[in-house]
């Protein structure tokens, strides 16, 4: 596998005034030979080597080349990679390097949203907010074909398996989901787009989840499940409550010895306090006017 090899290309600021110099130099010489020699004896060997030397500068200045802050420019010879000039600014180089420049800012995209199947076997819409950046210019270039779109179509595909890997929700304390464990996820889903994208020199900075929901067609009928499941658990928690507070109230009463209950009054009782704690509605009292037993 290919490496960055950072180089160091030559200022391009001395060389450029050097080249303005030798663009110059060889018209003003020929125009003064000319000029101040007759046709005959005119040394035609100087001449043309102005000419040459002057055609030579022209193909030496496409060797000037800028790197901006943030940016790398790959150099390659003949289809041999040369090295990366990284040192901002104008610069020059051998005028027959190839150059590709290459961004090494920090980018970021939303895939699309995509419809797969979660661990449950449900639809859902998932779709996810990728930050990432070139690192190594030379795998980038060298080592995939257009490297943008390989990290886009590879930063889908980790998605999709992710939302293969766990349900969309989970109906306990300890089973992972996408929607109740997302820091979780997302350092899940980091870590699998970074092991996809290595091998393109690019370092992935963020991966976050920004869409997700069931697909249309089942959507009704998974709120239904959801709020059903709410209840479920708002009902448990109720009734667990209730029965500790009616322990509570047994133990004080025998324990102050505020008055004594059998075993037929004591269910009564609790019959009445689980009914007033586990209602729905608010209980209507009832004032006993007569004996305990009536």
């Amino acid at each position: 596998m290919l490496r960055e090899k950072v180089i160091s290309a030559w200022s391009g600021i001395p060389m450029l005034l050097l080249s303005i110099v030798m663009v110059i130099v060889p018209i003003v010489a020929i125009v003064l030979i000319v000029r101040n020699t007759p046709q005959g004896e005119r040394p035609l060997l100087v001449i043309w080597s102005f000419a040459i030397l002057w055609f030579a500068n022209l193909v030496a200045m496409a060797g000037y080349f800028t790197v901006q802050p943030n940016q790398g420019v790959v150099l390659t010879l003949f289809g041999r990679y040369v090295g990366t000039a990284a040192e901002q600014g104008l610069r020059w180089a051998n005028p027959f390097f190839a150059k590709k420049h290459v961004s090494l800012r920090v980018r970021n995209f939303e895939t699309s949203k995509m419809k797969v199947n979660d661990q449950d076997g449900n639809p859902i819409e998932i779709a996810a907010v990728v930050v990432w950046k070139v690192v190594d210019t030379a795998e980038a270039i060298f080592q995939v074909d257009a490297f943008e779109n390989y990290v886009h179509v590879q930063s889908e595909a980790a998605v999709r398996n992710l939302a293969t890997t766990y349900p969309y929700d989970a109906h306990d304390d300890v089973t992972v989901s996408l929607r109740g464990n997302t820091a979780q996820v997302a350092e899940e889903l980091k870590r699998e787009i970074q092991d996809r994208l290595q091998v393109a020199g690019v370092e992935v900075i963020e991966a976050r989840i920004s869409h997700l929901a069931y697909a249309p067609e089942i959507a009704s009928a998974m709120l239904r499940r959801q709020q059903a499941g709410a209840v479920i658990a708002a009902r448990t928690k109720i009734v667990e409550g209730a029965v500790g507070m009616v322990e509570m109230a047994l133990e004080a009463l025998a324990r102050n010895r505020v008055v004594e209950l059998d075993g037929e009054q004591k269910a009564a009782m609790v019959s009445n306090l689980l009914v007033v704690l586990c209602g729905e509605t608010a209980a209507s009292p009832v004032v006993n006017t007569g004996t305990l037993h009536q």
